[in-house]
């Protein structure tokens, strides 16, 4: 097998999580200046893969992996948006996705954040 092309991402050495990444961040309109993942994540082609996107990956290196630049502070505060998936997923119907249309399924969300946000 000779040289890859440049756009082609590697499929065989990436799981199956990674590869939804893929189609997520292939799916937005502009690429979003940093990119936060755990460290299942943690890999040279898809940190290389979200550079070239324009895209700062902060991922902390595998265990057994080598130093990596990952900014502490946007790694640390990731507790908080899971912390928040967890509180509105106690919504039933956002834990189930029980609406049918994406419009009412975030309106959903927007309801159960406020609410939370308000502390109800």
């Amino acid at each position: 097998m000779s040289g890859s092309i440049p756009d082609e991402k590697p499929r065989s050495v990436f799981s199956e999580n990674q590869q939804c990444a893929y189609a997520l961040l292939d799916e937005l309109p502009h690429p979003p200046t940093y990119v936060v993942y755990d460290r299942g994540y943690a890999s040279h082609k898809f940190r290389e893969y979200l550079w070239n996107r324009g895209s700062r990956p902060v991922i902390p290196p595998g265990k057994n992996d080598p130093e990596v630049v990952c900014p502490r502070w946007a790694y640390r505060h990731r507790h908080l948006v899971e912390n928040l998936w967890a509180r509105l997923k106690e919504w039933r119907a956002v834990a189930t996705r029980y609406e049918k249309t994406a419009a009412s399924f975030l309106s959903v969300i927007l309801i159960a954040a406020t609410a939370d946000y308000i502390k109800i």
